[in-house]
């Protein structure tokens, strides 16, 4: 899943990665409006944390500037104790849930997951696809009731490829949301191929489908039939 932190604090910005990226989460960050704007205008995420104190204006204002692109992510508004002004206000603007400073990592973890659950599965933590199953708390994938072994990017490349069920995936859209900010050092995307063809070998061994269609000078679709 990928996270967008938007925090100018450095030292709770780090801890922040630090914290998501054990939990397997591809983490970027954002430190001003500014930055935040560009990131969510050029990128797609699966959940934002929003502070809303930014050095060059208010978070409110990357909000309204998420709602204005087709951008699905959840968004948790991370404020001071006692700016309940802030919070309704963020929420009226289509922010999903708030958590007032200083608050708990495991709960702001835990309330990240439920946001993206609710974005893109439908509020379960049970993704299923056909014979797929996939518990993504415990990030254990069956297909066929057969436990399969994927590594951490095959995972997050299924979880990727069902939840834009039916549509074309470009190559450059799946290497951004994967890698990240990362991006930009690679030479070519032709690495990609690798992950793509184990995770479909992976599919076909335990007895199920090919769901991966190729889409010629475009990329890959993920779909049933």
């Amino acid at each position: 899943m990928k996270l967008l932190i938007i925090e100018d604090e450095s030292e709770l910005l780090e801890d922040l990665m630090d914290f998501f990226k054990k939990d397997h989460f591809l983490c970027e960050s954002a430190t001003t409006v500014a930055e935040a704007q560009e990131k969510i205008y050029m990128y797609n995420y699966d959940a934002i944390i929003l502070d809303i104190g930014l050095p060059d204006g208010s978070g409110l204002e990357v909000l309204k500037s998420l709602r204005t692109v087709d951008n699905n992510a959840g968004v948790l508004i991370l404020s001071a104790y006692d700016a309940i002004e802030d919070k309704v206000s963020g929420l009226n603007l289509g922010a999903d849930d708030y958590l007032a400073k200083p608050f708990d990592y495991n709960e702001l973890n835990a309330r990240i997951k439920s946001i993206i659950r609710r974005k893109h599965f439908k509020g379960s933590n049970m993704v299923v696809f056909d014979t797929i199953s996939i518990n993504t708390d415990s990030q254990e994938v069956h297909i066929n009731q057969k436990l399969i072994d994927l590594t951490q990017k095959e995972y997050q490349l299924l979880i990727f490829f069902i939840s834009n069920e039916n549509r074309v995936i470009t190559k450059e859209s799946i290497v951004e949301h994967l890698w990240g900010d990362n991006t930009d050092s690679f030479d070519s995307f032709d690495f990609i191929y690798t992950h793509i063809k184990n995770l479909r070998k992976k599919i076909i061994k335990s007895g199920d489908k090919d769901y991966l269609k190729t889409v010629y000078g475009i990329g890959y679709k993920f779909q049933k039939e």
